[in-house]
């Protein structure tokens, strides 16, 4: 049986496949089976597929006669994927060369953590780059962000096999980002981490879906049910609030206090609900405090960096 199973869902992606197949069959950890599930493609893509299977005997082919949905195909490929640990490959994206290695041996090393995942870079068409994520490998600020900043790059997240089964597979009903509401549910069982180099490249072009008022109330929707769990309750300003923080907005003076308010009351329901640990409160009060940092009036950040300043160098002297 292979140690990794790579689930790669496909629709009509014949421009770019070739090359996200060439990236897992270039990794530097070869024991992998790759998984293809083509959710009902009307391109050519399916023969790209079926030459690469026809060279490799680690690349399995699924060809559904019509198009499912992204979290649909997922779930299909991993229904038949047989390794230890699980992992995906979007079909217009590339693993450098180390990533599988990367992860097998983080997993291997580090048995109390269920999932990791990588940085990645966010790419043109090309691959030219022009942003990276900003990802921390605690598990803390992993759980933390899942409101407020993000978290994982969600595709490159691999995970322990027993721990997907507790999950219950991707939730078929999301339109959009399905990898992100899993991760939300891993939280819940696991203990998740991040590596922080950049090991993925995540590719922007115009053949994408974009954004629709249906996905965006998808994704609305998602944060509200997050917050439920931790507060019995998901009030829209303070919703609207953590939507803005996540988008550096700038806020008044009341709407940050009220915004510290939000975040300590998420901290600690976090704790309280034992997705992280009691220990985890002065890192994550730190965090916030940065981020409001980053929100608020511009003579308030002025501030904040005079006194840092001057303090630092009083304790330098």
């Amino acid at each position: 049986m292979p140690t990794v199973s790579v689930v790669m869902p496909m629709y009509n992606g014949e421009k770019y496949v070739g090359e996200a197949i060439e990236s897992i069959l270039n990794q530097t950890f070869a024991d992998f089976e790759l998984i293809i599930v083509d959710d009902g493609s009307q391109d050519g893509s399916a023969d790209v597929v079926q030459r690469y299977a026809a060279r490799d005997d680690r690349i399995r082919c699924v060809m559904l006669a019509q198009n499912t949905g992204e979290a649909s195909a997922r779930n299909r490929g991993l229904e038949l994927a047989r390794g230890e640990f699980l992992t995906g490959m979007d079909c217009d994206d590339v693993s450098l060369p180390e990533r599988l290695e990367k992860q097998v041996a983080y997993l291997r090393a580090n048995p109390q953590i269920g999932a990791v995942g990588t940085g990645a870079l966010m790419t043109d068409e090309n691959l030219r780059p022009y942003h990276a994520f900003g990802l921390s490998e605690k598990h803390a600020r992993i759980a933390y962000d899942l409101q407020l900043g993000p978290s994982v790059v969600g595709t490159t997240v691999m995970m322990r096999r027993k721990i997907f089964k507790a999950c219950g597979g991707y939730d078929e009903s999301m339109l959009r980002s399905p990898d992100f509401e899993l991760v939300a549910r891993l939280i819940t069982q696991t203990r998740l981490a991040n590596l922080t180099e950049n090991l993925y490249l995540y590719r922007q072009h115009d053949g994408q879906h974009q954004p629709t008022p249906q996905t965006k109330r998808l994704w609305a929707d998602l944060m509200s049910r997050l917050l439920y769990q931790l507060w019995g309750e998901a009030p829209p300003a303070s919703l609207d609030r953590f939507d803005r923080i996540r988008r550096r907005e700038k806020i008044n003076w009341l709407e940050r206090r009220r915004a510290k308010r939000d975040i300590k009351r998420l901290i600690e329901a976090l704790i309280a609900a034992n997705w992280v640990q009691a220990d985890d409160r002065p890192f994550l009060i730190s965090f916030m405090n940065r981020q409001l940092e980053w929100v608020s009036p511009r003579v308030w950040q002025m501030f904040c960096h005079w006194r840092r300043h001057r303090f630092g160098r009083r304790e330098r002297t």
